[in-house]
């Protein structure tokens, strides 16, 4: 069971719940929620690959879970790595959460239509990015925000072994809900294989933890207050990578999207600048989460943990020169040296709660992770030497204010594509 502890900076919902009966406690969520829908429209955004639907045990159990839910006014899917055939499959296989209560748009960004807007898109100089996740969710966006008919938009992934309905409403119901006010809440969970009884999410764990708190530290020493603002509050999140998160239309409209592996930490900066901390927070989705896994890498800058952590010191790095605070050479290798050692000091604290828990701990390979991280942060100051273009896709907002009838665009792109055949 969680504490009740708040850092202060943000506003962190625990899962309390977990000492009472918990199908007590999801019809109650279920009921709140379905209430808060006679007011207002909730959208679930689920970027999805093609290659997904091809691991049926776990997009299987995702899919019946949600289309149980009754408080849902719309569900869109952000479908990449499709041809024709696979997005007519994919139309097929998702046509089960299609309700005459709730609509669903397959969004196929790989299509002609999607990829001609892009096109015009960047006819205007604006970036649309490249293919991923990040570049999905974006479109996707583009079509539930052109329809004007979402008041809250929750994201979540559809590569979660342990998802349940628990998890979606929790997920939705701190926006959702008209007495918090709150316009932004990003989940997080524990991260823990049973079959290895061993702690995972190792980015997170082994490097942005360390990582932040090291900077907060430097810049509160270096008197850069605003910058030890911004990492007070990155380090306010229990699980900073975490890919589900809630927020309301309105704030969509004006986020930029990172379409690289700094997508997660990105929108956490996004939502920092545009949002008043005491309408933020934070929500314990679930006992436990498990998910794919990346392996290291430490050879290819392209693959796994290595991309991952180059794009995601890449973003802090040059948001820290974009504020004013001036890299070199020698100031990154006090930089990386300060994080290793912190690094260190977390792994022992990991290790203790492992011993205590009774979990497997491998501390050797947790301070050879450090150690190869410490050389990918060498590499990202190396890539981000210089002017760099951005890795953000412009709001919509942006977007809009260049081709006013963009939303029309996209409109008509996503419903011809779900008309076709019918």
């Amino acid at each position: 069971m969680a504490d009740f502890h708040q850092e202060g900076i943000i506003t962190t919902l625990h899962s309390l719940y977990e000492a009472f009966d918990q199908d007590e406690y999801l019809e109650g969520l279920e009921k709140k929620l379905v209430d808060y829908a006679s007011h207002l429209n909730i959208c679930l955004l689920l970027p999805c690959l093609y290659s997904e639907l091809q691991n049926p045990q776990v997009l299987d159990p995702i899919v019946n879970d949600i289309s149980q839910v009754e408080y849902l006014h719309s569900i869109v899917v952000a479908l990449g790595g499709a041809d024709y055939a696979q997005f007519q499959e994919a139309r097929r296989y998702f046509s089960r959460l299609q309700t005459d209560k709730r609509d669903l748009k397959i969004v196929w960004v790989d299509g002609p239509g999607v990829q001609e807007i892009l096109n015009r898109i960047r006819e205007k100089d604006i970036a649309t990015g490249v293919a991923g996740k990040g570049q999905s969710a974006w479109v996707a966006l583009g079509y539930i925000l052109g329809h004007e008919q979402a008041d809250v938009i929750a994201l979540h992934d559809c590569d979660i072994v342990t998802y349940n309905r628990l998890l979606l409403g929790r997920l939705i119901e701190p926006v959702a809900n008209p007495n918090n006010d709150f316009e932004f809440c990003k989940g997080y969970y524990a991260r823990i294989s049973p079959s290895e009884r061993a702690m995972k999410g190792r980015v997170t764990r082994l490097f942005v933890v360390p990582f932040v708190d090291a900077m907060m530290k430097i810049m509160r020493e270096r008197g850069f207050n605003e910058l030890e603002n911004f990492f007070q509050y990155h380090r306010s999140f229990n699980y900073p990578l975490a890919g589900e998160f809630s927020f309301t239309s309105y704030l969509a409209r004006g986020l930029n999207i990172a379409y690289d592996w700094g997508l997660e930490v990105s929108t956490l900066s996004e939502v920092y600048n545009k949002v008043i901390t005491k309408k933020i927070a934070q929500v314990d989705l679930a006992r436990n989460y498990e998910h794919k896994h990346q392996e290291m890498s430490q050879a290819d800058a392209q693959r796994g943990l290595h991309r991952m952590v180059v794009d995601i010191a890449k973003f802090y790095l040059n948001y820290m020169r974009s504020h004013g605070f001036v890299l070199d050479d020698a100031t990154i290798d006090m930089i990386l040296h300060t994080y290793y050692q912190n690094a260190l000091a977390f792994i022992k604290s990991y290790s203790d709660d492992a011993e205590v828990n009774n979990l497997i701990y491998d501390r050797y390979s947790e301070e050879q992770a450090a150690h190869f991280f410490r050389g990918f942060l060498w590499t990202a100051w190396e890539q981000s030497k210089g002017p760099q273009l951005s890795t953000q896709i412009p709001s919509w907002n942006r977007v809009l204010y260049t081709l006013p009838d963009i939303y029309d665009h996209v409109k008509y792109v996503v419903e011809k594509d779900n008309s076709e055949g019918e």
